[in-house]
């Protein structure tokens, strides 16, 4: 090659020069919109990372945290006759037992101290068949005060997995089990556990107990979830003046409108229920999302009303054993004082004149 043709130059056109070539021009656009793209496509990755991320962040939170959080909340009825004395009620529900749960058994345990007059027990005690034990020891000396207990779902029957998202398009319709297409758990030995300690069953039943002065009158259903529940309404002597204060409580698992009216039908003054584990994975603010029945979920824990009677939802102690975590929606033991109505009248008058 001669050096006439090695050292010759060729001009090149350059993109945006005069005299750049109608080719160069798109090959440069194409190479600019290729750069956004990738700039897109790299902001989409690092949005896509941290909202894994955050997602894994706050699983693990609802499961290693909230999921152990335990809470006490108070409450206060006023549905005693005027001047009657406070009774105080420890709530619990949806204990949901399985082995290793020391965390909780400590929790129960501690809860002892307050004393209660009484101990209500509104089911789903167990989330697996080796459960009991740690049930019991969890209960123990909660079971040294008087109690009534309803049973839930899962006191008959191990949980299945199901897929958590179908709480929010599935029909809030009941249970139908086929008999034998479920692990059954032991509920006979369980109840003659709680009977033994004197606790007393309200499933399908009415019964009274005389404590501190005051007249418990209990209706009891066995679970609605389940519809198993057959109302008894309550004593025909529920109704009589006497010379001690009484007051008629409804108790059941789970809170269907259903069973609501009922109660309130039959005369209950307050009614009690847990099942809905209040929403268990909540908004921020606790506000919920299901109730796992056709309550509301805006009433799926704490006291609402039902045509004017007091409706107390437990969000509950456990959860499924397939569904371990929380959000928004710690569990929870209540204590719910009973008061007078005229002192709930008092109070709710100072609260007006604040």
């Amino acid at each position: 090659m001669c050096e006439n043709a090695v050292n010759a130059r060729v001009p090149v056109a350059v993109p945006g020069a005069r005299g750049s070539s109608p080719l160069l021009k798109k090959v440069a656009g194409a190479a600019s919109e290729a750069a956004r793209g990738s700039h897109f496509t790299q902001s989409m990755v690092k949005f896509a990372t941290a909202g894994l991320a955050l997602g894994a962040a706050t699983a693990a939170y609802g499961h290693f945290i909230e999921l152990n959080n335990f809470q006490l909340r108070t409450e206060s009825l006023p549905v005693l006759p005027a001047g009657s004395p406070d009774f105080r009620i420890l709530h619990i529900s949806d204990m949901h037992m399985i082995p290793g749960q020391q965390k909780k058994i400590d929790f129960m345990h501690s809860l002892a101290a307050l004393e209660p007059d009484l101990v209500m027990n509104t089911g789903d005690n167990l989330s697996h068949v080796d459960g009991m034990g740690p049930l019991l020891e969890a209960l123990d000396p909660l079971m040294d005060f008087p109690g009534v207990f309803v049973p839930g779902s899962n006191c008959y029957f191990a949980p299945v997995f199901k897929n958590p998202a179908r709480y929010l398009w599935q029909p809030r319709t009941p249970q139908m089990i086929e008999e034998g297409s479920r692990v059954a758990l032991p509920i006979e030995r369980m109840h003659d556990a709680f009977e033994s300690r004197g606790w007393t069953g309200l499933i399908n039943r009415y019964d009274t107990l005389n404590l501190k002065g005051l007249r418990l009158e209990f209706s009891g259903v066995d679970d609605p979830h389940l519809r198993y529940d057959e109302h008894p309404g309550f004593a025909p002597s529920a109704f009589d003046e006497g010379d001690e204060p009484s007051v008629r409580i409804g108790v059941a698992h789970a809170p269907y409108m259903r069973t609501l009216h009922r109660f309130v039908q039959d005369g209950a003054q307050a009614i009690f229920a847990g099942h809905t584990h209040g929403g268990q994975v909540c908004l921020p603010g606790g506000h919920a999302l299901v109730s796992n029945c056709d309550l509301p979920p805006s009433r799926a824990k704490g006291v609402s009303e039902q045509s004017g009677i007091p409706v107390q939802v437990s969000a509950g102690l456990g959860t499924s054993r397939f569904a371990p975590v929380r959000l928004f929606c710690p569990p929870e033991a209540i204590l719910v004082t009973l008061t007078a109505r005229d002192k709930g009248e008092a109070d709710a008058s100072k609260g007006g004149r604040r």
